[in-house]
């Protein structure tokens, strides 16, 4: 198959943001695995959350739309390869958190053709 300038650019831009998304395995959270080896990266944070997910959401008390849920546990945290993990006691104001997050999605996102930015 032979792909038009188009395609080829849209190919780009995915495969761009897909090797940037991989530095999430490079960001590591406050807390540790179960068995307390170790502290846990955003990646395997995002991976376990998107599996809970699947397996539980038979037990939600509303109707779920769980392609959307994963799809929000997946990326949730990709904003953090800029702006670094979030811990709900750190000294930074919340306005300058959300500042760093924003600019780290509009920069990630970014990478991606405009409609899957928009999306994500």
């Amino acid at each position: 198959m032979v792909l038009g300038e188009d395609s080829k650019k849209r190919l780009q831009q995915q495969v761009d943001f897909i090797v940037e998304i991989d530095k999430l395995k490079q960001i590591l959270r406050r807390n540790y695995l179960v068995d307390g080896s170790r502290r846990e990266n955003d990646a395997e944070h995002s991976w376990h959350l998107a599996l809970m997910a699947v397996l539980l959401y038979e037990h939600a008390r509303e109707e779920v739309d769980l392609l959307k849920v994963v799809k929000m546990v997946l990326i949730h945290d990709i904003v953090e390869i800029d702006a670094g993990d979030t811990y709900c006691y750190d000294d930074v104001p919340k306005e300058e958190r959300l500042k760093l997050e924003r600019k780290g999605a509009e920069r990630i996102f970014g990478l991606l053709p405009p409609e899957q930015a928009r999306e994500f």
